[in-house]
């Protein structure tokens, strides 16, 4: 029987199975979590796992696509609505009778997925991939002005954070 080297396995190997638990672990802490913005923080979590798939596949712009519009853009504006929201954030028993019916359909959902990728010939192309199209839809989009397009997206994340704190502290003082 050989010995076990563990300098044998890729690190690409590694690479996809940490973002594998980042990404599964992410999905289940949404599902999962009682908190809200416990759960907002889980998604993050989870984009950032399916961002290191694309990275892994070499797709860097739909890398940067995943982690600005995923990641950045539509988590911040889950957490400014939990923000906004007046509602306290408290453990409130919220049970479901009919989690097993929920259950019952994700798992009839997997075998009908199962079954048709394993039943489909995927087609696989020789053709060299599209990176002209890429880059050229890059400048396009960007160019010479991704850093004041960085600049201005902190700027009003950071004026935003701090209206919400404003208006929060002036009507807990109010009250």
């Amino acid at each position: 029987m050989p010995n076990f080297d563990p300098s044998q396995i890729p690190l690409v190997s590694i690479v996809f199975w940490v973002m594998t638990v980042f990404t599964l672990g992410g999905a289940l802490g949404v599902v999962t979590s009682r908190n809200l913005f416990h759960a907002a923080l889980y998604l993050i979590l989870s984009f950032f796992g399916v961002t290191g798939y694309y990275v892994l596949l070499s797709a860097g712009f739909l890398a940067m696509v995943q982690l600005m519009v995923y990641a950045g853009a539509i988590a911040i504006l889950i957490l400014f609505a939990i923000m906004f929201s007046r509602r306290p954030m408290a453990h409130e028993s919220q049970a479901n009778q009919q989690w097993w019916l929920s259950l019952l359909l994700a798992l009839a959902l997997f075998v009908v997925l199962v079954v048709v990728v394993g039943a489909v010939n995927w087609p696989v192309s020789d053709a060299a991939p599209a990176a002209d199209t890429v880059t050229q839809l890059g400048v396009a989009l960007l160019g010479s002005y991704l850093i004041p397009f960085e600049v201005v997206a902190v700027l009003l994340s950071v004026a935003m954070i701090g209206a919400i704190f404003l208006a929060r502290e002036k009507t807990e003082a109010e009250e």
